[in-house]
């Protein structure tokens, strides 16, 4: 009876990490997608979790939560959605916290712009600027504070391309059919993505792009959010987000 019993136990202790192992399906905006791609590898080397990724536009996520959309967390690119979220009680209590400040940068890839692209752009010097829609994305905000701090709001609009997120702003420069471009800096961060010339826009231009998550009450019982959550707060975790472009807060909110 011993040995059946510690052979019982043994079976229960080799299958009980792949019983207890869940998906977690999170929403992601736009401009976070390559750091959530990073974050998702990492977290999986270490867990049993799976972990299903959709990237978007901050805006559409939230009304696609607001009727019921099966995600289990999402990472906003700013805080006013999260805050929307839990003021209607749709989040874990507590859960929602300030995961990544974003940084806004002006781009172009086209060689005219190749150490002169801040003059070129102050001078007016170009034909198309791409921009996110800022009624979706806050990106888009932030764009159009700079723009307003800059006092070139009015002289360029003639010139905007909008795209719906800041991840079709990319497109929209790395094709050429715009000259310039204000992303995400974690789009262009790294030597692979970093192909032509960029000014990261003064912190003082914009208001903070605070991101925050939440973890949706929908799936307060998946252990698998709670275990991503966990892992992006980690030493881990930040190390990779501040890798990644973004400045992570000295101070978490929870």
């Amino acid at each position: 009876m011993k040995a059946y019993n510690l052979l019982i136990g043994i079976i229960l202790l080799l299958v009980a990490p792949k019983v207890l192992a869940e998906k977690v399906f999170v929403a992601v905006a736009a401009n976070f997608s390559q750091s959530m791609q990073v974050l998702q590898q990492a977290f999986e080397s270490q867990h049993d979790h799976q972990v299903v990724l959709t990237f978007g536009s901050s805006g559409k996520f939230y009304a696609q939560i607001k009727q019921g959309a099966p995600y289990d967390l999402f990472f906003s690119a700013d805080q006013t959605k999260p805050i929307a979220l839990e003021q209607e009680n749709l989040i874990v209590a507590n859960s929602r916290f300030t995961y990544a400040i974003g940084r806004l940068a002006l781009w172009s890839v086209k060689a005219e712009f190749n150490h002169q692209l801040a003059t070129k752009f102050k001078s007016n010097r170009f034909d198309k600027l791409a921009m996110a829609n800022p009624k979706l994305a806050p990106y888009g905000q932030a764009t159009i504070q700079a723009l307003t701090h800059m006092q070139m709001l009015d002289s360029t609009q003639s010139k905007w391309i909008q795209g719906e997120n800041v991840s079709q702003v990319y497109q929209f420069v790395s094709s050429g059919n715009a000259d310039l471009g204000f992303v995400a800096l974690s789009q262009i961060f790294d030597q692979e993505r970093a192909a032509g010339q960029y000014w990261l826009i003064p912190e003082a231009f914009h208001q903070p792009i605070k991101q925050d998550v939440v973890w949706l009450k929908r799936a307060e019982n998946n252990m698998a959010a709670k275990a991503l959550l966990d892992f992006v707060r980690s030493e881990q975790g930040k190390a990779i987000i501040s890798q990644q472009g973004y400045v992570y807060p000295q101070a978490v909110v929870l």
